[in-house]
């Protein structure tokens, strides 16, 4: 086993500098020997096994045991330089990563039921684990770094302004709120602008944390939260916005979502989609994060949404690629859950502690060394509806950014 997994590592790892001890003991360098020096150690044959068997699913599910262990560097260390090699997958591991993108359709048929499934599993955990890493305002999408030295709330509200500046709202307008979290997006939007807001989420846990701060904002009749689906909400809206629940749709129902989404909106609307996506084509979820972090779901590119947007007769009048945004959210919600990790473990345990350490860094370096990015799509039913030219975006972010200063509480962080 050691000269299989020496041969098989030998070969994938080209550029960087890591150690492997195995379970006898032995040694080995793979790399060029550039960069920072890691070292890593396999605890068991077992773990050695499964890397080889299944090396995209093995690697997490090993350092989650406590199997496959660090011991120069961090886990997140190992995954940046596992992620810049000249291959994204290890040649012996191509075969399985063709299978699951034949079978991607089947694994993301997110019928109703089985998207309530999906979102509980994520979602519906303890609300003081996501306190501690996410901003006060629990954003948990890609936050809006418009300036070198902003901080993570300042970019998680910078998000906020620069999705409704390109929502072009009005007081009273009817907004639609598809997978609205803990309501941060819905609640900024009928404070700030005056919006009537309908938020709908599956998640139990994020329904009732919206609405018992709608209600102590005094906001309940400007914004409103549902345990609802979006095929089955009814009505039409002025503005439609949907901020990282795109990525649960599945490919399967993308034109059944657009579809919809043209129902509901009204001749004169506007929606905008933010959703992270990849640049290099289609392809399937990596199946550890498809079997411990988000199951059903998979991460789009272009050009499988935009044939989609055609079809339902929408309008596509902007798109906006944000590249590393997401990298450095990422980044800060990492450094934030390792600041407070044993807080973690008293919550859950070692293990669990473990996978989320595994899926922040997994995640920051898929943004930072595999070109994920976050597209913003701006949609409308007719020509005309937003000005030619962008600089409207600019002059409402301006706008709202003064009207924030009359209602900007002090900031806490979320679990205070």
């Amino acid at each position: 086993m050691d000269r299989l997994l020496r041969g098989l590592l030998s070969q994938f790892i080209r550029r960087g500098s890591i150690i492997f001890t195995t379970a006898d003991g032995a040694t080995f360098r793979c790399g060029d020997g550039s960069g920072s020096p890691l070292a890593a150690r396999f605890l068991t044959q077992a773990a050695e096994r499964r890397l080889v068997t299944n090396p995209e699913l093995a690697l997490g599910e090993i350092y989650m045991d406590g199997d496959f262990v660090v011991e120069q560097g961090s886990i997140a260390d190992v995954l940046a330089l596992l992620m810049e090699q000249p291959y994204v997958l290890p040649g012996w591991a191509k075969t399985q990563g063709w299978l699951r993108y034949l079978a991607r359709r089947l694994s993301q048929f997110n019928r109703r039921s089985r998207s309530r499934d999906n979102v509980a599993h994520h979602y519906d955990l303890d609300g003081r684990l996501y306190s501690l890493f996410l901003d006060a305002d629990k954003q948990y999408s890609c936050a809006y770094f418009d300036s070198p030295d902003a901080t993570l709330d300042d970019a998680q509200l910078a998000k906020k302004r620069h999705l409704a500046a390109k929502l072009r709202l009005t007081p009273a307008a009817r907004v639609l709120d598809i997978g609205c979290g803990w309501g941060g997006l819905g609640l900024y939007l009928a404070e700030t602008v005056g919006a009537d807001v309908t938020g709908v989420t599956l998640s139990t846990e994020q329904l009732q944390v919206a609405s018992t701060r709608a209600a102590e904002k005094n906001l309940t009749d400007s914004a409103r939260f549902l345990l609802q689906d979006y095929r089955d909400v009814p009505g039409k809206f002025d503005r439609i916005v949907s901020v990282g629940m795109f990525e649960h749709v599945g490919v399967t129902f993308y034109d059944t979502y657009f579809r919809r989404c043209a129902e509901l909106l009204s001749d004169d609307g506007v929606m905008v989609l933010h959703s992270i996506g990849r640049s290099e084509g289609p392809d399937s979820t990596n199946p550890w994060i498809s079997k411990y972090i988000f199951p059903g779901g998979y991460i789009p590119a272009l050009s499988e949404v935009l044939p989609c947007i055609e079809r339902a007769g929408l309008l596509v009048c902007d798109i906006e690629i944000l590249r590393l945004h997401y990298a450095e959210t990422l980044k800060a919600w990492r450094e934030r859950f390792m600041a407070r990790r044993e807080e973690a473990v008293q919550l859950y345990d070692e293990r669990f502690a473990r996978m989320w350490e595994f899926y922040l860094a997994a995640s920051e370096m898929a943004f930072r060394k595999q070109n994920l990015m976050n597209f913003q799509i701006q949609l409308t039913k007719r020509q005309g509806v937003v000005p030619m030219t962008r600089d409207y975006i600019g002059q409402e972010e301006a706008r709202l950014r003064a009207l924030e200063r009359g209602n900007r509480p002090l900031l806490k962080m979320a679990g205070e």
